[in-house]
């Protein structure tokens, strides 16, 4: 009797210990969620609203970085490589390359969202670069958006529908962005910006705007001498106000240049960081593309 008693109760506690397991191994975590990181700001935002609650996103630009110099530590790296997708913009990352090279034959999946899209080249040093500058052009924003989807649906195809809804979601706030820039820029006595550093051409090729840049595609790169004098040349000849500078990199130019001329500053935001503070305030890509417009609105005398 005791025998059997014996084996009862093993076959109970195996029982038991098979639902347990069952019962733990599907529990939702966070590890069921796709795992994606993005190089910087614009990237992760827009992985950030389409992935939703299905993929944890990681920006691995701290916030407040300037992307163009940033390096990847190798507790990042490992996150990549262990990740099942990674986000990159393309000819912002000096890193990019090199990843895709360590990439090649793991099951991350790459997804560069300006490919077909880098229209504009500049000369620095001599040397052609790509301008990457294509997220503040809400148009070349929506491919960007539908590039970051279609990686999504690939690694993910059980939740396509919930990826494409975001995308449509966040393709409409892209357009109501895109007719209150045309709205908003349509009467304007100037035409011409003078910003810190020449991120603004796609921009201003969308809404008819010239650019004058201090510096070149990088915010640090040193601009000559000669270049801040014509500059400042050109911007008395356009009888310019406001001189731009930006949020993650010195006015120190910008100021020089504006009390020369007697002008005023104000900042133009290329988007490339924001800091946790702001993003605690509500600050996103939309706030901020919405206060960008305002200043170009006041900087350019603009009448609605």
């Amino acid at each position: 009797m005791k025998k059997y008693l014996l084996v009862i109760i093993v076959i109970i506690m195996a029982f038991g210990g098979v639902l347990f397991f069952n019962k733990n191994s599907q529990s939702p975590t966070k590890n069921n969620k796709l795992q994606v990181t993005a190089s910087f700001y614009p990237v992760y935002y827009f992985s950030s609203e389409i992935g939703g609650d299905r993929a944890d996103v990681k920006n691995i630009t701290p916030a407040g970085s300037e992307p163009h110099d940033f390096e990847p530590s190798a507790q990042d790296v490992a996150r990549i490589e262990s990740g099942d997708m990674l986000v990159l913009n393309g000819a912002v990352e000096a890193w990019g390359d090199r990843m895709q090279t360590n990439l090649k034959g793991k099951k991350v999946k790459v997804i560069v969202v300006s490919e077909g899209l880098l229209t504009k080249e500049l000369v620095e040093n001599e040397e052609k670069m790509r301008d990457p500058h294509i997220w503040l052009d809400p148009q070349l924003a929506k491919e960007e958006v539908q590039r970051i989807t279609e990686g999504y649906v690939e690694v993910d195809p059980t939740n396509a529908a919930y990826y494409q809804d975001n995308q449509r979601r966040l393709a409409q706030k892209l357009d109501d962005l895109d007719a209150k820039y045309k709205a908003g820029l349509s009467n304007c006595k100037q035409k011409d910006i003078i910003t810190s550093h020449a991120a603004f051409g796609y921009l201003g090729e969308r809404y008819g705007l010239g650019q004058v840049a201090i510096a070149g595609l990088s915010p640090d790169s040193e601009p000559s001498s000669k270049k801040l004098a014509d500059v400042v040349d050109f911007a008395k000849q356009h009888a310019v106000k406001y001189i731009f500078f930006e949020s993650l990199v010195s006015p120190k130019l910008s100021e020089t240049i504006a009390h020369e001329l007697g002008a005023k500053t104000l900042v133009l935001d290329p988007i490339e960081g924001i800091s946790d503070d702001d993003r605690k305030q509500g600050k996103n890509y939309f706030t901020v593309m919405e206060n960008n417009l305002k200043n170009l609105q006041l900087a350019l005398e603009c009448s609605n």
